[in-house]
């Protein structure tokens, strides 16, 4: 699947090559219009799918409330990847989507809501009634001061040097 951003691109290359393809130097419509449409394309990946989890992540709402917003953008695949023995449910983000929280990358999303369908059911306890976060790039320490200064009351769990969850959870 070709993002806006590669379309953008293939079309600019497309203006210059095909008039050289057809035996004619480019028209000057062509030069005109192919670096505009380079520029367009180098601009959109930054800001056409990106979004900054950071309100939902200081633990206001439920983990349906949270993984149906995401769903609704098309900012995560519908389908968790992995679901975990105590019921929390990965799920990717969509290839065009880049999501932050605090300013670090997300790398996958969770949650759970009990008794929602929308959520996978592992074969342990629940971890909650409903629970749900972020798993990001970047060291604990960095994370949790993050959090901190933006008053949120998540947890923060070591996953993986470098990798670390933020999680938030009702009862």
């Amino acid at each position: 699947m070709c993002s806006t951003a590669c379309t953008l691109r293939g079309m600019a290359q497309w203006l210059l090559i095909h008039d050289i393809d057809c035996g004619r130097p480019p028209t000057l419509m062509n030069r005109l219009l192919a670096p505009l449409l380079f520029a367009a394309a180098t601009a959109l990946p930054l800001s056409s799918f990106a979004v900054a989890l950071d309100a939902p992540l200081v633990c206001n709402e439920s983990g349906h409330q949270f993984i149906a917003d995401l769903m609704q953008q098309q900012l995560i695949n519908p389908k968790p990847s992995h679901v975990e023995s105590n019921s929390i449910n990965a799920f990717s983000p969509t290839p065009d989507a880049h999501l932050t929280a605090f300013g670090f990358r997300v790398f996958a999303v969770v949650g759970f809501e009990k008794d929602d369908p929308m959520f996978r059911v592992g074969d342990g306890e629940p971890v909650a009634q409903s629970a749900y976060g972020a798993v990001v790039f970047g060291g604990d320490d960095k994370v949790k001061s993050a959090l901190e200064n933006a008053g949120s009351t998540a947890i923060v769990h070591h996953v993986a040097p470098l990798i670390t969850a933020i999680f938030c959870k009702r009862n």
